[in-house]
């Protein structure tokens, strides 16, 4: 892609209300019970880690960063990457105050509200920075945690990250990927896309460095007008890094 379309004030506003909005905010009068079952999933997918607290998190495709502040709940130290330049400034930004915004009701017709951070929040070590995710700084370190939601297939070649991942999860740290599996070629040449679904493909890619240790479904809900919106259904795979390699546990061939 030559442009990123990520740095549109329309997108901007519409990941805002996706993070932080509020029930009220978001669902049109009447709305059925699915779509309301679908809000805060920069939140639910956080929750697919195990308990407990640990040093480092890495959240690539943060976005405007509510799953890199919910992540810091338990980690000493949360790092958001995102390609956007404008999401991570709307991301750091929250963590001074209100930021405020306008949310696209129809045609000219708009509403002022203000992103904040849950009421009672006390969020630290958190840090953002905006990155590729097919080609991260080679100085990150490695990570406890390990999360990237509905950013695979937005990427062009998603197997740079994959190829990277077991560099950056730590032996017996954790890894969460949602997908929705909708790729494009828009986004992603049809040549990259994986062969057969989406879940084989990420068991080929991960399986030697990583142990599969649940497979789920989170749906999320984007408002884009009063009357339209987004339902889509993300798959969730969560993984255990190996203390050691799949490839170097097997027997060595006889001669």
């Amino acid at each position: 892609m030559s442009a990123n379309p990520y740095e549109s004030e329309r997108l901007l506003a519409e990941y805002l209300l996706f993070h932080y909005g509020s029930p009220e905010e978001i669902l049109p009068a009447g709305a059925p019970a699915g779509m309301r079952d679908a809000l805060d999933f920069a939140v639910r997918t956080t929750r697919h880690f195990s308990l407990g607290g640990v040093d480092r998190t890495l959240d690539l495709g943060c976005a405007v960063g509510r799953s890199t502040y919910e992540l810091s709940r338990d980690s000493a130290e949360t790092l958001g990457i995102d390609f956007s330049s404008s999401f991570v400034r709307a991301a750091a930004a929250i963590a001074d105050g209100p930021q405020a915004y306008q949310r696209l009701d129809e045609a000219h017709r708009r509403t002022e509200l203000l992103a904040r951070l849950p009421a009672g929040s006390h969020f630290k070590g958190v840090f953002f920075e905006t990155g590729d995710a097919m080609d991260l700084r080679a100085d990150l370190g490695d990570f406890d945690r390990v999360h990237a939601a509905n950013l695979l297939c937005r990427l062009t070649e998603p197997r740079k990250l994959l190829e990277r991942l077991p560099t950056l999860v730590r032996p017996g740290g954790e890894l969460v990927l949602a997908t929705p599996c909708t790729w494009l070629g828009e986004f992603t040449p049809p040549e990259n896309w994986p062969a057969g679904s989406t879940l084989e493909w990420l068991k080929e890619a991960l399986g030697a460095d990583f142990e599969l240790i649940k497979v789920a479904d989170e749906p999320f809900l984007i408002r884009e007008t009063a009357r339209k919106f987004q339902w889509t259904s993300s798959m969730v795979t969560t993984w255990r890094r190996r203390l050691t390699s799949a490839a170097a546990d097997a027997p060595a061939s006889l001669p």
